[in-house]
C-alpha cells in the first residue's frame, strides 16, 4: 500500500516537535533553568540538535537530544543481532533524553524514540521503530511507580492487550545490571525492531510512547520536587547514580551505536550524571529507606493489580 511506505521525513518532523514540547514542559516544571542548544554536524553524514539544562531548581542536569545520522554502513552494534543487515547503508533518527534531578526524592528518568532504515540497492528497505521510557528512583514511593506503569499501560492498550506486558518485561530485562543482579530502576516500556504492523501503525505506537512520557513523569516531579532532604539522601543518590554510569558504559546499545557511528561524543555522553560516587561494599542498614529500594524495587514486579 502506497500510504504504508516508510517516510523518514514524517518521523523527523514529529521528533523535532516532540523535542520542543518536552523541553518546554520540563522548563515549566523546573521553574528556573532553561535549555541551551547546540546544533552539530556529523562528519560522515547527518547531525543533530542537543539541548542541555544545568543547575535548575529541580533539574541538576538534563539533556533532550534530537539526531538524524546516516552513512554507508551500519556499525557492529546495529548488526550484531541482525547480521543480514551488514553492508547496508542506513539512516537513524531519534529523540533521546535523560533527566538527573537535584532532589533525591525525584527519580532520574530516561526516554527514547527512534526510527532506522537500512537500504541496499536492488532490495526492499529494512526499517524499524524502537524506544521506550524508564524510571530510576532513589527513594521510591509505590504510588509513583504505579502511576508510571499505569501511564505506560494506557499508552499500550489501544494497540493490543499483550503490548504492555510484553514491552514491560522487555524493559525489565534490558535495564538489568548482570554484575549487580539488580535492575537499574523500576522499568517502564522498551521496544525494538517494531515493523510487523506496517509503517503507519508502528509510527502511531512510537508517537504514543513519545507523547506519553510527560504524562508519566511530570506528576511525579510536581509531587516530590519540594520534599526536604539532607546529606544522607544526597550521598545515597550520588552512590546510586554510579549504577547509571555502569549501565550506560557497559550495556547500553544506544551509547555504543552513537560512539561506533562517529556521533558527537558530548551529545552521546550527556546521559551521564554531573556527579556520582562509588563506595566499596556498601550495604544499606536493615529496615532503612535505602534498604527499601534494594528489597522492594530493584527486581521486576507486577505493579498494576
Amino acid at each position: 500500500m502506497t500510504q504504508d511506505i516508510p517516510n523518514i521525513e514524517k518521523v523527523k518532523d514529529y521528533l523535532l516537535k516532540l523535542q520542543d514540547s518536552i523541553c518546554q514542559t520540563l522548563e515549566l516544571a523546573d521553574g528556573k533553568g532553561s535549555f541551551i542548544e547546540d546544533n552539530w554536524q556529523r562528519e560522515l553524514g547527518g547531525g543533530g540538535r542537543t539541548r542541555v539544562l544545568t543547575n535548575g531548581s529541580v533539574i541538576e542536569q538534563g539533556g533532550v537530544n534530537f539526531s538524524h545520522v546516516y552513512g554507508g554502513e551500519l556499525p557492529a552494534s546495529a548488526t550484531a543481532a541482525r547480521p543480514e543487515l551488514a553492508g547496508r547503508s542506513f539512516q537513524a533518527v531519534g529523540v533521546s533524553l535523560v533527566i538527573h534531578p537535584h532532589n533525591p526524592y525525584v527519580p532520574t528518568t530516561h526516554a527514547n524514540v527512534r526510527f532506522f532504515v537500512a537500504e541496499k540497492e536492488g532490495e526492499e528497505p529494512v526499517w524499524w521503530f524502537g524506544g521506550g521510557f524508564d524510571l530510576t528512583p532513589f527513594y521510591p514511593f509505590e504510588e509513583d511507580v504505579v502511576h508510571w506503569h499505569s501511564v505506560a499501560k494506557k499508552v499500550c492498550d489501544p494497540f493490543g492487550d499483550s503490548v504492555y506486558p510484553t514491552y514491560k518485561k522487555w524493559c525489565d530485562d534490558y535495564f538489568y545490571l548482570k554484575h549487580r543482579d539488580e535492575t537499574r530502576g523500576v522499568g517502564g516500556l522498551f521496544f525494538d525492531d517494531l515493523n510487523q504492523q506496517g509503517f503507519d501503525a508502528s509510527f502511531k505506537f512510537m508517537q504514543a510512547v513519545g507523547n506519553g512520557f510527560l504524562d508519566a513523569y511530570i506528576p511525579i516531579v510536581e509531587k516530590r520536587k519540594a520534599m526536604p532532604f539532607g546529606q544522607r539522601e544526597r550521598d545515597f543518590q550520588l552512590y546510586r547514580r554510579g549504577r547509571y554510569v555502569e549501565f550506560n558504559l557497559v550495556f547500553d546499545r544506544g551509547t555504543l551505536f552513537g560512539l561506533q557511528t562517529g556521533g558527537r561524543t558530548e551529545s552521546i555522553l550527556m546521559s551521564m550524571p554531573p556527579l556520582a560516587r562509588w563506595e566499596y561494599n556498601f550495604n544499606p542498614s536493615a529496615d532503612s529507606p535505602e534498604a527499601d529500594l534494594y528489597n522492594n524495587y530493584l527486581h521486576p514486579r507486577e505493579w498494576l493489580k
